[in-house]
């Protein structure tokens, strides 16, 4: 097609889920409830390890960041999708489009690098727990939480630059419910070689690294929990790991199913249902992984409804 006749793509229609009307208003309170109990588990949890000084160790700080970054990440997605899900406009502008998926992006790439810092600090709390208050020291806590929203959204300005630089011209409809990767490069009518290099290095390196550190980290883990005698202490150890292996492998899980096939399996409707997953209903289950197995955290909720009980 002649790029003459092309009219450059000023905003992008996002499709969302269904046409009927009927389903689109009961989807708006399905995902209107998951949002408000995802704001509300997240902002209670952060409540919870800031009041009780007991929660106030390494395991909790980075628990307390995955939280603060759940209610960010979420909130980048919900109300687009609430709207599309009650309006007729179901438009977002080009820079609208350029907003959201850098954010997007970039609290995607940060959380896989908090997910392995709290690897590490799993590895450290098991492996030397004597110590381990001295060596996650709170100076290095702050560093590598700091480290991993600044290589999270120095890679998300990567890949928004060179993502939205492309020309978009002709088809504007976006399939999907969120400007994602890809149903805007499937859109994009000059995709380079060049451009597909840069995109597949970043993608694998800024998801591959995190997971590379969190497998040995677990190695670690591993080797270490062997080396205790005692059946309770297995046990013990097992269960301090439990709920950060079940967030992993609910995250990384529904993040490869996406992003580590080729673009010419790209499907829609099956798409969609696993990016619900992971930017609404993950930052809602978070808080629930973190809490329902966790006796001090029980403990702390214990202690604050007591106090709002008395008289």
């Amino acid at each position: 097609m002649d790029k003459k006749n092309f009219t450059k793509v000023k905003e992008f229609i996002l499709l969302g889920f269904t046409a009927d009307l009927q389903l689109q208003r009961i989807l708006f309170l399905i995902f209107l409830i998951i949002y408000v109990f995802c704001l509300l588990g997240n902002l209670t949890l952060i409540s919870l390890i800031y009041a009780d000084s007991r929660l106030h160790t390494p395991m909790y700080f980075f628990i307390r960041n995955l939280s603060f970054l759940d209610i960010w990440y979420s909130s980048v997605f919900a109300p687009k999708i609430l709207m599309i899900c009650i309006s007729e406009d179901k438009s977002i502008s080009f820079a609208g489009c350029l907003v959201q998926f850098f954010f997007a992006a970039g609290l995607d790439f940060s959380e896989c690098y908090l997910l392995a810092a709290m690897a590490y600090d799993r590895y450290v709390a098991i492996s030397n727990p004597l110590l381990y208050s001295q060596a996650m020291s709170p100076k290095l806590c702050d560093s590598l939480v700091a480290a991993s929203y600044f290589v999270g959204f120095i890679n998300s300005t990567i890949v928004t630059s060179k993502t939205f630089t492309l020309s978009f011209c002709g088809n504007n409809v976006i399939d999907d419910f969120f400007c994602d990767l890809p149903p805007l490069v499937k859109l994009a009518c000059d995709v380079k070689e060049s451009y597909q290099a840069v995109i597949f290095f970043t993608l694998v390196s800024n998801v591959m690294a995190p997971i590379i550190l969190i497998l040995a980290s677990y190695l670690f883990i591993i080797a270490a929990i062997l080396n205790i005698r005692s059946t309770q202490g297995h046990l013990k150890a097992f269960s301090t790991c439990g709920s950060h292996v079940t967030a992993v492998t609910l995250y990384y899980g529904s993040i490869l199913f996406i992003y580590s096939r080729p673009s010419t399996s790209y499907a829609p409707e099956q798409d969609k249902v696993v990016s619900v997953f992971y930017t609404v209903v993950i930052p809602m289950l978070n808080p629930l992984i973190y809490s329902l197995r966790n006796k001090d955290v029980k403990d702390a909720l214990k202690k604050m409804l007591d106090k709002a009980h008395v008289p």
